[in-house]
């Protein structure tokens, strides 16, 4: 059995559990590609699988279906297609495509008990946060990781008490009410970006991107169980 090392930890009646959920992951690259990882090693269901990108040799420093196998192809094919390879009791379902606020509601067409916004479209995550809480659906919503080296420097919190970073700072002027912000969980490094490096492209690691996929999932698996 795969999850034979998961279940004296968990019990097998959260293996079940986790078995009947249903997660929907908006973004598949450095972040949102080891959430995909970690909660299909972790016997959830029913995978989502939002990203209108496709792998290319720029991702290969941080972004684990990054291969030279997969260069040309859609990052939601070819994590269909590995999570296959891991865990065959998954269902995955697929949308290659742009998030926007025209399309959320195709997305959400069926019962989903957990969100992961992992875009770096600050419109797009609006969009995700304002409906999931207009619809009370439980998310995370993954802040900056790029330009930074310390993975221990990641905590989840809510949007409230973000500081030293820019998109959270962001989303913050964006959302304003500081009541709601209190209600958005995040994933969000509190290390200041390096902003020496080259201002037209944002530099990223193999561990900080990870580290915050890894994160989120612990997170949303401890939240189910």
């Amino acid at each position: 059995m795969i999850f034979a090392r998961l279940e004296p930890l968990v019990g097998k009646d959260n293996i079940k559990l986790l078995k009947n959920k249903t997660i929907l992951i908006i973004g598949c690259g450095g972040v949102g590609g080891y959430v995909i990882e970690a909660l299909a090693r972790s016997a959830i269901g029913n995978i989502i699988l939002v990203d209108f990108d496709k792998v290319e040799i720029t991702n290969f420093n941080r972004q684990i279906i990054a291969t030279s196998n997969n260069i040309g192809k859609y990052k939601v094919e070819c994590f269909k297609e590995r999570i296959s390879t891991i865990n065959k009791e998954c269902n995955v379902s697929t949308y290659c495509l742009k998030l926007d606020e025209n399309n959320i509601k195709d997305i959400f067409n069926t019962k989903i008990d957990f969100v992961v916004d992992a875009v770096d479209d600050v419109n797009a995550k609006i969009s995700i946060i304002n409906y999931c809480i207009k619809h009370d659906i439980d998310f995370i919503s993954s802040m900056g990781t790029g330009n930074r080296l310390d993975p221990s420097k990641l905590v989840i919190t809510t949007l409230d008490k973000t500081y030293n970073d820019p998109l959270a700072r962001t989303i913050r002027r964006k959302i304003k009410d500081k009541s709601i912000m209190k209600k958005i969980t995040v994933c969000v490094s509190l290390e200041l970006p390096n902003n020496t490096t080259n201002k037209s492209v944002i530099a990223s690691t193999a561990f900080v991107p990870s580290s915050a996929g890894l994160l989120i999932a612990s997170y949303i698996i401890r939240k189910i169980i």
